[in-house]
């Protein structure tokens, strides 16, 4: 180990200027970065919908759905196949393994649904298929209103918007809600059609075969080619209003004759309110890997570029901004983090000097400058995970630079000059620090191959972690030992220290040294009690927590600055009818306050399958962006519950404040997933269920289930017969029904003014549609007659069964809901989990636990699968360091110890174990508490092959006393580190602003305290149980009657000569 150090120190000026180069280009890149608020976890998801008019959701799902699924389940890496079987049209949506590449995955599914086209009925549409994204919210919504406005200038406005929008590179999609398709409409008077004998059918074919692209060819007339051009498509309303119908010697009738011709909207489906004002809203989603501050500034540059061209009346306006809140919260973890390392460097220079101090502190800046250069080549953006990895590295990199540093400056007490003390202490301590290091990677090197949501979403810390690490690795074995051989040079104070402990009995001593070597001295000559002391105390608090602890969550939510209100209602109601229910509830919200900014959105939009799919009842969902917390007298999840309160007793529906996901995007907490053949059986179960959850249990909210709305659907039975007998066919009489209804679709054309196509439609004015019309309208059949359809057709209510859900091949429901407030959703498993098992669905049903409680098992599963492997890792790598089973083992078992310490200090706070970042920092404690031990024994076998005529106890007592101030610096730097967001205190040194309680403390309560609790417990463990069980071998053998393997020698103070 001399000779890369000696020639690191002899070409001191390249070294440095690595150093200096490392240090720069890391700057360079965190600068590069891409930022976001949390890790973009996106689940690659293609969607397939295939339309065939008129098909019932009971063949949709035989005719469609199967056949699909049946192609879909031979393509490798799909993880689910959900599909939806409706009114004309069968949704199937495939979701692979999150590792699988999209496109990949967009061409395989492709591929399976042209396999499976020949198995679809004849008229099927196209299939449509594609990827969509899982995001649940904006990037930002922009609400383009003004009172006063035409409808169709505020979507030119939004339509323009909108392809400036979704041509940036750093957006996927700006869906538009609020707004209504264009329609070129003529309106037929019946009574017209009556009087000039034309039949509906006649209409409908002259439109469509005036609609038409000729291609008439070219003509070759012997002096050149020329090409024939039939003008056959309808561009504007006067070609439709100018189309002839009829004609005879006296005239010809045209469309102008019969019919009212207008450009106008299609009927609204779904209403849009900003602020409460009407305005067309664009849900604007940004691509994956692209920062949030970018496509911001991105999407404010078209904004500001359009501006001045706009009627004046017309605004835009940003809501639910989220990289305001993104900025916040990162720099306020950065402040956090600023915050640490102070108190680091406070511990560390008051401990070890100012000149080694700064020496250990450089390590910091150096560690992290490393990591942004690995995290940049690795494609990662600048988020709450990367950051946290940092914070969370924070108090292990320095433990190489402490160990050698504080070594070297004990050399320099005795005597050498900072070159050869450094020398020294590479050589003496350079295994150690590796093999400490090692262990700690090994702890987290499983946690990066976590699998599923939670891996993706989780693994941007083990790496971040990994790169800090090796980064401190680098500057504690070569730039540190070179730095300090140029500057090095311990203090007289810090002298006098070493040379103490060196020379004299540490019991002689004064202060702590002495307390600790007493108290060390008593626990060395007492293994046996020690050893049980520590197991009693473990099963003990073991014990107390499974007694009286406060349950498992999966994700600790931080305090939130955005939510959302999603209102569902059952019945035929109209778009109109549901835009006024979500308007109460609006109204209802306000009164509560502390709105910044408000989007009502009514209809339901697009969902997904799986846990986070909405309720077939959802009519619409408020977006409310609360005002600053720091001018709030509530937080903000007080501020949820009066809104959840505000909506509570809603007229004919009922509300759901939904807490936007932090973490792995999981849905409900408490989701029961049934299957079974019967649709009736299952339907029934799936009520009962829910009837329990609502009315016997306590503690739940949200409660809800995916079964179909009941509903009411009009059959139109036409007697055939007396249909023939008048002359009448089902063509004519389905047309005379459409026009009472939707209108016929005649085909399409694309505007001058408009980039989209307008469907051109004939339809009855408002006063002849509905079905009560039917009682008389009358239709011009081919025996020339005008016959009421009233005649041969009758109505028939009938319920109706809106979708036949089905995932991997078997028909679902779900039976949703949550945990109010201050309760643990896994208790709440518990019990309905008791439930079930005492009244079992009926024979052809089954059940399974789906949603955040299965996400819940297999991430708790997996991590102790992880915590046995790296525990096996790190057996593997200190049988390797010590070459003996018993020191090997001792250090593991105090990993298992110092969790002790985090469950007392969960049970103590009254916290819930989020498995999670409470699982994360049990994995982090393991790597520090080794690190730890694995410095202490090192320095006793170093000590006792060194010193052969020393007693066992003084050799423990002396090792114990050389590693105190090393490991008490370990701790306090790291606990100090995590100590103000583990009390839910965020003290932001940048922000210059102490906050109790907030998004960033309550976000990461649960990992700075495992980490905080279980740290201080095993610093004890590794002062005081580690060096005794050191001597519980010798004690065995000499109650067991067979010698010792040291002799004793009455006095520590032979110790004067060691190292």
């Amino acid at each position: 180990m001399k000779n890369y150090i000696d020639a690191a120190v002899s070409r001191s000026r390249t070294t440095l200027s690595i150093f200096v180069a490392i240090m720069i280009t890391g700057l360079v890149s965190y600068l590069a970065i891409p930022a976001e608020l949390n890790p973009d976890v996106e689940v690659p998801i293609v969607i397939t919908t295939i339309i065939h008019q008129g098909i019932s959701p009971e063949d949709a799902e035989r005719l469609l759905s199967k056949p699909a699924e049946l192609e879909l389940k031979t393509v490798d890496g799909i993880t689910e196949i959900t599909s939806f079987s409706s009114e004309n049209a069968a949704t199937i949506v495939t979701e692979f393994d999150i590792d699988f590449e999209s496109q990949y995955a967009l061409s395989e599914v492709r591929e399976a649904i042209n396999r499976a086209k020949a198995r679809f009925p004849q008229d099927t549409e196209e299939p449509l298929i594609q990827e969509v994204s899982a995001a649940t919210l904006p990037v930002v919504q922009i609400a383009v209103g003004g009172a006063g406005v035409p409808e169709r200038v505020l979507l030119q406005v939004a339509e323009e918007l909108q392809r400036e929008i979704e041509i940036l590179p750093t957006i996927l999609e700006a869906e538009m809600v609020g707004n209504r398709e264009q329609l070129l409409e003529a309106v037929i008077d019946p009574a017209k059609l009556e009087t000039y004998g034309i039949s509906n059918t006649s209409i409908v074919q002259t439109v469509s075969s005036n609609n038409r692209l000729i291609p008439a060819g070219q003509v070759d007339t012997g002096q050149g080619s020329f090409s024939i051009k039939v003008p056959g498509l309808i561009e504007d309303a006067d070609d439709l209003f100018n189309l002839p119908l009829a004609s005879n010697a006296d005239g010809v009738i045209t469309v102008s004759d019969i019919a009212d011709v207008r450009r106008t909207f299609k009927d609204a489906t779904r209403y849009s309110y900003a602020n409460g004002t009407a305005a067309i809203s664009l849900n604007v989603m940004k691509r994956k890997g692209t920062s949030i501050t970018e496509a911001m500034e991105q999407i404010d540059i078209v904004v500001q570029e359009l501006r001045p061209s706009l009627p004046p009346a017309v605004s835009l306006s940003y809501i639910n901004n989220t990289a305001p809140i993104m900025l916040e919260q990162n720099m306020s973890l950065q402040g956090n983090m600023a915050t640490a390392m102070v108190l680091v460097m406070i511990v560390v220079v008051a401990a070890v000097g100012v000149r080694s101090g700064l020496l250990v502190a450089l390590s910091i800046p150096f560690s992290f400058f490393f990591a942004f250069i690995i995290i940049r080549m690795l494609g990662f953006t600048y988020n709450s995970m990367v950051m946290f990895g940092l914070l969370l590295g924070l108090g292990m990199l320095i433990d190489g630079a402490i160990v050698m540093v504080e070594y070297a400056d004990r050399k320099m007490a005795e005597g050498l000059n900072a070159r050869d003390a450094y020398r020294d202490a590479v050589d003496r301590m350079y295994w150690p620090v590796l093999a400490s290091t090692a262990t700690t990677l090994a702890a987290f090197l499983p946690i990066m191959f976590w699998p599923g949501v939670s891996g993706q979403f989780m693994s941007y810390l083990p790496i971040t972690v990994f790169a800090v690490l090796f980064g401190s690795l680098f500057y504690a074995l070569l730039f540190a030992p070179t730095i300090g051989s140029l500057i090095g040079k311990s203090s007289a104070a810090h002298q006098a220290y070493h040379q103490n402990i060196e020379s004299d009995d540490p019991l002689k001593t004064s202060g702590i040294t002495a307390f600790y070597a007493r108290t060390l001295t008593f626990a060395v000559r007492s293994p046996i009690v020690v050893f049980f002391a520590s197991i009693a105390t473990l099963v003990v608090i073991v014990w107390a927590y499974g007694q009286y602890g406060k349950g498992v969550v999966f994700y600790t939510s931080p305090e939130p600055s955005q939510t959302q209100v999603q209102i569902f209602a059952r019945g035929n109601s109209s778009p109109a009818e549901l835009r006024d229910v979500m308007l109460d509830a609006e109204s209802r919200i306000r009164k509560v306050g502390h709105i910044k900014g408000i989007v009502t959105q009514s209809g339901s939009g697009n969902s997904l399958g799986g846990g986070q799919q909405s309720a077939p009842d959802l009519i619409g969902t408020i977006f409310i962006e609360m005002t600053n917390r720091r001018y709030r007298d509530i937080d903000g999840f007080e501020v949820e519950n009066q809104y959840r309160d505000a909506v509570a007793n809603l007229p004919g529906a009922r509300a759901e404040v939904v807490t936007i996901e932090e973490g792995p995007p999981v849905g409900k907490a408490i989701q029961l997933e049934l299957s079974g053949d019967d649709l009736e059986v299952l339907f029934a179960e799936s009520t009962r269920i829910r009837n329990y959850m609502e009315n016997t249990m306590e503690g739940l909210i949200d409660v809800d289930d995916t079964a179909p709305v009941p509903g009411i659907e009009w059959e139109i039975v036409v007697d055939r017969a007396r249909a023939a007998m008048s002359g009448a066919n089902m063509t004519e009489i389905g047309t005379a029904i459409q026009l009472m209804t939707n209108g016929v679709f005649m085909g399409d054309y694309r505007p001058s003014d408009s980039e989209e196509e307008v469907d051109i439609r004939v339809r009855y004015p408002a006063e002849y549609r509905g079905l009560e019309q039917m009682d008389t309208i009358r239709i011009n059949t081919a025996n020339g007659d005008l016959v009421p359809i009233s005649s041969f057709v009758t109505r028939v209510a009938k319920p109706a069964v809106s979708a036949i859900q089905r995932v991997d091949g078997e028909r679902v429901v779900y039976v949703r809901a949550n945990a109010a407030p201050g309760l643990v959703a896994d208790n709440k498993v518990s019990e309905l989990e008791i439930y079930m098992e005492q009244n079992p669905p009926v024979r052809g049903i089954t059940y399974q636990f789906r949603g955040a409680n299965e996400e819940q098992d297999a991430a708790a599963a997996f991590l102790g699968q992880a915590f046995t492997l790296a525990m096996a890792l790190m057996a593997i790598l200190l049988v390797t360091q010590f070459n003996s089973y018993y020191q090997s083992l001792l250090i593991l078992s105090s990993v298992l110890l110092s969790t002790g310490g985090v469950l007392l200090g969960i049970l103590i706070t009254g916290q819930t174990f989020s498995v999670i970042l409470t699982g994360i920092g049990i994995v982090a404690l393991a790597g520090i508490i080794v690190n730890n031990n694995i410095v202490l024994i090192d320095t006793f076998n170093h000590l006792r092959a060194e010193h052969k005529d020393w007693s066992l106890q003084n050799v423990i007592v002396q090792t114990g006393v050389q590693r105190l101030r090393p490991v008490f610096l370990t701790t306090f730097t790291t606990g100090f580190g995590l100590l103000p967001l583990a009390m839910a205190v965020s003290v932001d040194l940048i922000g210059a602003e102490i906050e109790f309680g907030g998004p960033i403390a309550s976000q990461w309560v649960s990992l700075a305290s495992a980490i905080v609790y279980g740290l201080s417990f095993g610093t004890i463990l590794t002062l005081v149980v580690t060096p005794a069980m050191l001597a519980l071998p010798d004690r065995l053998r000499v109650l067991l009657g067979r010698a010792p393997k040291f002799g004793k020698v009455p006095k520590l103070a032979s110790a004067s000569n060691g190292q």
